[in-house]
């Protein structure tokens, strides 16, 4: 059998910003609507050990049936070495004869598809007046995640926090993340954090948040008086009663969630008032990756692009 392997180069080239963020709403409308299976990731941690690995199959079934498979390792400590934490690959499968049909750097796939939801979510949820953009955190979803907010509005002014004292092209950098959250009209935090970097005080009226940064029970960076407080939108409720500690650390009832990303695309309420806090607590999902993946082999099979090998 022969199989398409694309590197982090090709993937990148073959999902710009804007395309993916179309393909994820696409395939977030999909998983609200039951067209697609997305079962729970299954995570790996040893014991004393600070990495991870995370399985995430996902299936499509209809007339153009499709599995994928995310493999990959979360190392906190790559940052410090100049690496990507995201680690792995991302595998389709013909969804009618089982054989593998493309691999794909995992890391690429996720840095632009979780920016990219993050996209649809203040595409569908912040302000049309918004005019600051703050963002915790300035690694790889800190990077991409500027992207996707540029892409969906305008901002007059950006500022960018960072533990390391690192920046970002074409922002401004803060001396506090303190400052950075009091300014921010829409805010990104995607930090490597464990503890709450944002405090409900420091929030302004009205702004939107995009909570990135934690994907398992025991971290957080959002506090719990602002989870209360704020109209709250996931990904997949399934995934953020499981997964999120921002939720679980708060003592979050299912019922504060309003609605998932899929729902709002279907018509469900998002934002209620100006002054309205919103939150998107974004985890990621097998699907993103599956639609991720598929749009960049489509192109890249147009283009006879990466290199095709037999397994």
């Amino acid at each position: 059998m022969a199989v398409r392997v694309l590197d982090e180069e090709t993937v990148r080239r073959l999902l710009p910003m804007d395309e993916c963020i179309d393909a994820m709403a696409d395939a977030l409308t999909a998983l609200a609507r039951d067209e697609v299976h997305n079962p729970l990731r299954f995570v790996i941690r040893p014991p004393g050990q600070p990495s991870l690995m995370g399985l995430m199959p996902a299936h499509r079934g209809g007339a153009a049936p499709l599995w994928s498979l995310k493999a990959l390792t979360i190392v906190p400590g790559n940052s410090a070495r100049g690496l990507d934490s995201h680690q792995g690959f991302v595998a389709l499968f013909d969804g009618e004869t089982g054989e593998p049909r493309a691999l794909l750097n995992a890391g690429a796939i996720t840095a632009v598809r979780t920016a990219a939801v993050s996209g649809v979510a203040t595409r569908l949820l912040a302000r049309d007046d918004v005019s600051t953009l703050a963002i915790l955190g300035t690694g790889t979803q800190g990077r991409s995640h500027l992207e996707a907010m540029r892409a969906v509005r305008e901002f007059d002014r950006v500022l960018v926090w960072s533990a390391t004292g690192r920046t970002l092209e074409g922002a401004e950098s803060v001396a506090t993340a303190e400052e950075a959250v009091r300014a921010a009209d829409v805010l990104v935090t995607a930090t490597a954090l464990a503890e709450p970097v944002v405090e409900r005080g420091w929030l302004k009226p009205g702004a939107h948040v995009n909570a990135v940064g934690s994907s398992i029970p025991t971290t957080r960076e959002l506090d719990s008086e602002t989870m209360r407080d704020a109209a709250l939108f996931v990904d997949r409720r399934e995934s953020t009663v499981n997964e999120s500690g921002d939720f679980l650390l708060a003592g979050l009832d299912p019922s504060h969630i309003r609605a998932e990303l899929g729902e709002l695309l279907l018509g469900a309420e998002g934002r209620r008032s100006g002054d309205e806090l919103t939150v998107f607590k974004s985890l990621g999902l097998a699907v993103e990756d599956l639609a991720a993946a598929e749009h960049v082999l489509r192109r890249a099979e147009a283009e006879d692009a990466g290199t095709v090998v037999a397994l």
